[in-house]
């Protein structure tokens, strides 16, 4: 058992999930697979587009015969869904074309309708505006031929990968299914919603929170019951668990008396890959696999600190990575991007830090900033925030305008 460094951590993380197995697939109609993760490549059906299409309002012309000044004759009138049926424009002529038609036979170019003199039924370019050949076309095929795979295996559908299979009519998918994963919150403190409370005891979030995660980071989540600090209750919900394809423990990975879950998935013959991250907050992170047994697979789990942030934080950046792994999605770190630290903070030796922070939207410069908070247990304070600033060990601290690491969530 090992407490490593945050980019070791990850490392590891990630390597596993090179080697990760997928839950299957499934036939899903296209709205449905939005979120989900692609298992067959998208092919189009057509070339793309399937004809040269007029990318402006104006005029369908030879350019050499528009650049030259002349006068030229309109014959007609094309719209987008709409063929032009007159045969091939002759010289001497062009015709009046909309965003998104076809270019007519005897067309090379398109003239914007601002660059054009019209006058009667005749036309010319406004002078010293030459057009180029293929000036506001786009070709028969140049986006995709057909046969093209436009969307690869392991690409997550959104409204854009939506478009794409849309316009290769494509009404239903094939999906890797959801990975399965089992969560157990674990302590005496916690009780369900619908439970009553002391005043000493708090509410089961975390098993919520996780869950939400789980979702959107392309799980079904599985919310099992609050395991009690005894032995027995840890080991029945570990047995429980290992029957879906991931577990997820949050709390009792620390070093009290009665943080048990290390004990227990040890007894259950675990492999651990860590057993702590230096970095704050989530410290006490665990990484493993249980091995197979009765019958099934090995299993990979993730023991999470009890502190609500900490469970979060290390959500992102460990078990996220796995996850979508194991769904299809192909092996990826968390989301990091770059912003402006917008006020000076104080360092720390020895830990990757990851604080609740706001990352404005600035398009040149955006700036981060940290968010008050009481401790990995403020819950209401990691709701304000939009991401976390990520700081790396240092004595001297971070000065306002260091371009700084934030993680996105």
């Amino acid at each position: 058992m090992a407490v490593v460094g945050f980019d070791e951590a990850l490392e590891i993380v990630l390597g596993h999930a090179q080697s990760v197995g997928m839950s299957g697939t499934e036939r899903v109609g296209l709205l449905d697979a939005a979120g989900r993760v692609l298992a067959e490549g998208i092919r189009a059906d057509r070339d793309q587009p399937p004809f040269a299409r007029s990318t402006r309002d104006g005029y369908a012309v030879r350019a050499e015969e528009f650049s030259g000044g002349s006068a030229l004759g309109v014959v007609g009138q094309v719209r987008a869904g709409e063929r032009w049926l007159g045969g091939e424009m002759r010289a001497g002529e062009v015709l009046q074309i909309m965003t998104g038609a076809p270019l007519p036979d005897g067309a090379d170019a398109v003239a914007m309708v601002e660059f054009v003199e019209k006058t009667g039924d005749r036309v010319r370019g406004v002078a010293g505006r030459g057009l180029r050949v293929g000036e506001n076309v786009v070709p028969q095929g140049s986006e995709a031929r057909a046969g093209d795979v436009v969307l690869a295996v392991g690409m997550r559908v959104g409204a854009a990968e939506v478009a794409v299979a849309a316009a290769c009519g494509r009404g239903e998918v094939t999906v890797f299914r959801r990975p399965s994963v089992a969560i157990v919150a674990t302590g005496d403190e916690l009780v369900e919603l619908d439970e009553a409370m002391e005043d000493f005891q708090i509410r089961n979030s975390n098993s919520y929170a996780l869950a939400a995660m789980v979702t959107e980071a392309g799980g079904r989540a599985e919310r099992l019951g609050v395991a009690r600090d005894l032995l027995g209750e840890v080991r029945e919900r570990v047995v429980e668990g290992r029957e879906r394809d991931l577990l997820i423990l949050s709390g009792g990975v620390s070093m009290g008396e009665y943080d048990l879950v290390e004990e227990v998935l040890a007894e259950e013959g675990a492999e651990f890959f860590f057993t702590g991250v230096k970095m704050q907050p989530g410290k006490p992170v665990v990484f493993g696999r249980l091995p197979e047994r009765d019958g099934l697979e090995a299993r990979y789990f993730f023991g999470l600190p009890g502190n609500p942030i900490s469970t979060q934080v290390t959500f992102h950046c460990f078990v996220e990575p796995l996850l979508r792994a194991m769904g299809g999605g192909g092996v990826e770190g968390p989301d990091f991007v770059q912003a402006t630290l917008g006020e000076d903070v104080e360092g720390k030796a020895g830990l990757m830090r990851l604080l609740p922070a706001r990352v404005g939207r600035d398009r040149v410069r955006p700036e981060v900033r940290l968010v008050g908070w009481q401790g990995s247990g403020d819950v209401a304070a990691n709701a304000r925030a939009n991401c976390y600033a990520v700081l790396p060990p240092r004595e001297d601290g971070f000065r306002a305008g260091e371009v700084i690491s934030v993680l996105l969530r």
